[in-house]
């Protein structure tokens, strides 16, 4: 024992003697500031049924006159200054999920898509490159399941060069939202409309790159093992959401019941994003079905909630809107 700290002793005596004429470099220019986020997913179970929830990224835009129909851009900053936030600034979260059922796997809506990865600097786009991250490879999903035809749930299908990002999976879309935005007519009419002429570019360009193969499901009904479709009409004509169950457990995944800077539409459910195209009929949606995952004491997994999404709903206390309460609930390690 003496010996090894005499040698300690030695050793540190000849590492001192030589510090005067070792020359330590000051830090020079400052370190680049990084551009990319570590992988984000989360995973829980609904019963036997494993989630994950795999972030697609974070999108800051600034806030338009008419973000918000019902909502002066005072109006919005008030709600943002309540949560602490900064005026003037509208921040997107997108998050996709994957539900594990055991026969099958199971994606539900697929993000930005790689362009945007490529546009936005790795902000947004970023589900394909998550997934692999989680361990989910593209190959192996058996069933994707599209909530509504607005380009941050579609243009994922596509991968690198517009080739089928999930080349092995039944592509599952809502019958009344394929006849809808499929329609040359309703285009036709569309035409003009900023927001419904690119969705309506922006669906063929998706769907014709994969030759339109997709099979048309009907709301109310089950879409996979333990996932239940559910009419949500509004946001668009055919926007569905989806309970997944398993045994006496089960989560609402809400996707656009409110959209954007979601939490805005939660408390305030009288208003409405721009891109609702039915605004009257959005309000009844989300009314319903909040006041639905409130009666059935549902949690909720919100596609533009702050990651990972997963929210229990109750009413504010002077009853005229909602609000979110994050929830962490059967993690799954």
């Amino acid at each position: 024992m003496t010996e090894i700290t005499r040698r300690a002793t030695l050793a540190g005596a000849a590492a001192s003697a030589l510090l005067p004429f070792v020359k330590i470099s000051p830090a020079g220019a400052a370190a680049p500031l990084a551009e990319k986020q570590n992988a984000s997913f989360y995973r829980y179970n609904v019963g036997t049924h494993q989630v994950t929830v795999v972030c697609d990224g974070v999108a800051t835009v600034n806030l338009t006159d008419n973000y918000a129909a019902g909502a002066s851009k005072d109006d919005i900053n008030k709600v943002f200054a309540e949560h602490h936030l900064p005026a003037d600034k509208v921040t997107h979260t997108f998050n996709p999920v994957v539900v594990n059922t055991g026969p099958k796997l199971v994606v539900i809506d697929t993000g930005l898509g790689p362009d945007q990865f490529t546009q936005s600097k790795g902000k947004v786009g970023q589900f394909q490159n998550n997934l692999a991250a989680a361990g989910i490879d593209r190959a192996a999903v058996d069933t994707v399941i599209i909530s509504h035809f607005h380009g941050d749930h579609i243009n994922g299908l596509l991968a690198a060069e517009n080739k089928p990002a999930f080349p092995n999976a039944e592509i599952m879309v809502p019958a009344v939202e394929w006849k809808f935005w499929m329609d040359d007519g309703e285009m036709s009419k569309g035409m003009g409309n900023p927001i419904l002429e690119n969705n309506f570019k922006n669906i063929r360009r998706v769907f014709d790159a994969l030759g339109r193969k997709v099979t048309q499901y009907e709301a109310g009904k089950e879409v996979a093992p333990g996932i239940t479709s559910v009419a949500s009409p509004g946001h668009t004509p055919g926007h569905n959401s989806f309970i997944v169950a398993s045994g006496a457990e089960k989560v609402l995944v809400q996707v656009d019941i409110t959209a954007g800077a979601a939490f805005l539409f939660v408390k305030h459910p009288e208003w409405n994003i721009a891109s609702d195209v039915d605004k009257p009929l959005a309000q009844q949606t989300r009314r319903k079905l909040y006041d639905m995952a409130i009666a059935e004491k549902m949690p909720i997994q919100a596609f533009h909630a702050a990651f990972p999404g997963l929210v229990r709903v109750d009413k504010e206390k002077d009853g005229s809107g909602y609000r979110w309460i994050p929830a962490i609930w059967n993690a799954s390690l």
